[in-house]
């Protein structure tokens, strides 16, 4: 048999055995660095050269300022292309082209094609590429190859300067923030973790942040300077200011170095919301500027109201509701709490939560308790996930610590977790659902659509 029929005859027919080879790569593990992407784009031809990319990166925040951009570069008549993760519903979310995801025939011939290289790589001493780096790979040749858009906007995927989505030199780069996730890779304490994202800015590229803490705004002023990159950093040259925040409706004026917005409305949920889309506005104020990036007011106004991101306290149940909000570290943890004594109204509160391992259990849990009626502890449906009863007896603890007293229920299927969520909750109560993405993806697939997600990001 020549290489020529071999080649053929392990082709990819169809997109459902693309995606399950790709995820199917989930199993073995994260290994940040960057010398498989560059072979990938070597062997390729350097498919990122041909782009201009927004490349966002930072521990919360990113998919809703990624929305924010791509709605309304896309309402100003741009063609945009979006590759953020995880995913929430099915793998082809994650690649985008003006808001819908790559077709199954581009993302099966695009995978039959970048598979011989993967299998060349995994030969080498660097070994076989992991699914978020084939994942970026593929992004990279729908977008040069297939839908040409104006613009990427580009989403870290961990960290950022050894993440695969680094292999690209973008036009701006944005780092929301810097908080207490994934430190057991990028390291034991917030500047580590500052320098790791920080990784993205690349010479004479202007950035623009939302980093708050001292010395993580000391670690991207020093790493901004070095590279001779231009930093607009909030509350310094750019701020923003509340008008109002009621539920589905916010607004906020905008003070920037080249200009200022009265009345920007968003319909996005939380305070922080106000924070993503200031960020957002200043990174789209950079593209105008640096690059005369044409936004008339209108359709500029229009994408900022209409920017959405599921998972994020959306509401996917009226009758009980049932609130959906990933919120798997302190940080997000924090703002949770902070909208649910804010912006919704209940008698009593019901959670249920479900964690990855490797997450900061007890920080988040000190944030919740307090505002929780009774508790629910679950398990996602993956392969990696901190166990139910561990989890119930750490929330127990921090209760007694918390001296509070409220039901914990122990229910590692989640499904049969949901039924005695909603089976709780009263018509004036609040069910809410957090923790690891993963239980967000099956829960919200499970409620509006009665169908199980993919998995594998």
């Amino acid at each position: 048999m020549n290489e020529a029929t071999e080649s053929a005859q392990s082709a990819f027919r169809t997109a459902d055995e693309a995606v399950n080879w790709i995820t199917g790569r989930m199993k073995f593990g994260i290994r940040p660095g960057m010398k498989r992407m560059e072979l990938f784009m070597e062997k390729l031809g350097h498919p990122h050269r041909r782009l201009k990319f927004i490349h966002v990166a930072g521990t919360n925040g990113k998919g809703s300022t990624c929305a924010f951009l791509t709605k309304t570069l896309t309402a100003c008549g741009y063609d945009v292309g979006t590759f953020t993760s995880p995913f929430i519903e099915r793998y082809q979310n994650r690649i985008q082209y003006n808001g819908k995801d790559i077709d199954d025939d581009s993302l099966v011939r695009l995978v039959n094609e970048l598979k011989p290289i993967f299998d060349e790589i995994a030969e080498t001493e660097w070994g076989a590429p992991t699914m978020f780096e084939v994942s970026t790979v593929l992004a990279l040749l729908y977008f040069a190859k297939v839908t040409y858009p104006d613009f990427v906007v580009w989403e870290t995927g961990l960290g950022g300067r050894l993440d695969s989505t680094n292999v690209v030199t973008p036009i701006v780069s944005v780092i929301t923030n810097v908080g207490h996730d994934h430190m057991e890779i990028l390291g034991d304490s917030l500047p580590a973790v500052a320098e790791e994202k920080a990784g993205i800015i690349k010479p004479g590229v202007p950035v623009v942040s939302a980093v708050e803490q001292p010395e993580t705004i000391e670690v991207i002023r020093k790493v901004a300077a070095g590279r001779k990159s231009t930093l607009y950093l909030m509350n310094d040259q750019f701020r923003y200011e509340p008008v109002r925040s009621e539920l589905d409706q916010q607004s906020f004026h905008f003070t920037g170095p080249f200009r200022s917005l009265d009345q920007i409305d968003i319909t996005l949920n939380g305070a922080h919301q106000l924070k993503n889309a200031a960020l957002a506005l200043m990174t789209l104020e950079v593209l105008r500027q640096y690059y005369a990036v044409v936004m008339d007011e209108e359709p500029f106004r229009e994408g900022m109201r209409s920017a959405g991101w599921p998972g994020r306290l959306e509401m996917v149940g009226r009758a009980p509701r049932v609130l959906v909000d990933g919120a798997h570290n302190p940080e997000g943890a924090e703002t949770l709490a902070e909208a649910l004594r804010t912006i919704y109204r209940y008698d009593k509160l019901h959670l249920m939560i479900a964690m990855m391992p490797t997450k900061q259990h007890e920080g988040v849990l000190r944030h919740l308790l307090p505002l929780a009626d009774s508790l629910i502890v679950t398990e996602p449906d993956f392969f990696k996930k901190a166990e139910a009863g561990s989890l119930a007896e750490l929330a127990r603890s921090t209760l007694g610590e918390l001296d509070k007293t409220i039901d914990v229920t122990v229910e590692p299927d989640w499904k049969a977790a949901l039924a005695q969520l909603t089976e709780r909750t009263g018509e004036d109560d609040l069910a809410v659902v957090t923790g690891t993405l993963y239980l967000i993806s099956d829960v919200r697939s499970w409620m509006l659509y009665r169908k199980d997600s993919d998995k594998g990001w």
